[in-house]
């Protein structure tokens, strides 16, 4: 059961690992992007922007592998996921990956919900004071 449990981002990690390694290693073939979305993953390239959330995706994706550190790196990723997801809305105008990506970080978080209690509970009871 606990592996069942643990699926969502055993999936998270390999999308994240698979298209980060992508990036230094050339082993998908991508089809070249046209219009706005080739223009601003251009923008991203050349300013090494890129660089650095392909750095933080494998990163991560390593940090989700391991349990201690799961919660806080699933945190740490649903910024990058959400703007892959907006990305392919409102960019490229045709959802992909990222709708799956988005369901499988926000299963994961709630599967892990009560490693994020304390959070929730530091902030009511600073609003109380």
């Amino acid at each position: 059961m606990k592996l069942l449990k643990n699926i969502p981002v055993y999936l998270l990690a390999l999308i994240y690992l698979v298209f980060g390694a992508n990036y230094f290693l050339h082993f998908l073939t991508m089809p070249p992007m046209t219009g706005n979305a080739g223009n601003f993953v251009g923008v991203l390239f050349t300013t090494n922007f890129l660089l650095v959330v392909k750095v933080l995706e494998i990163g991560l994706a390593l940090l989700m592998l391991l349990p201690k550190t799961r919660a806080l790196a699933l945190l740490l990723i649903a910024p990058i996921t959400i703007n892959i997801l907006l990305f392919e809305l409102l960019i490229a105008h045709q959802p992909g990956i990222g709708v799956l990506m988005i369901v499988l970080n926000g299963v994961a978080i709630i599967q892990n919900k009560e490693k994020y209690t304390g959070i929730v509970r530091e902030r009511v009871a600073l609003s109380k004071v």
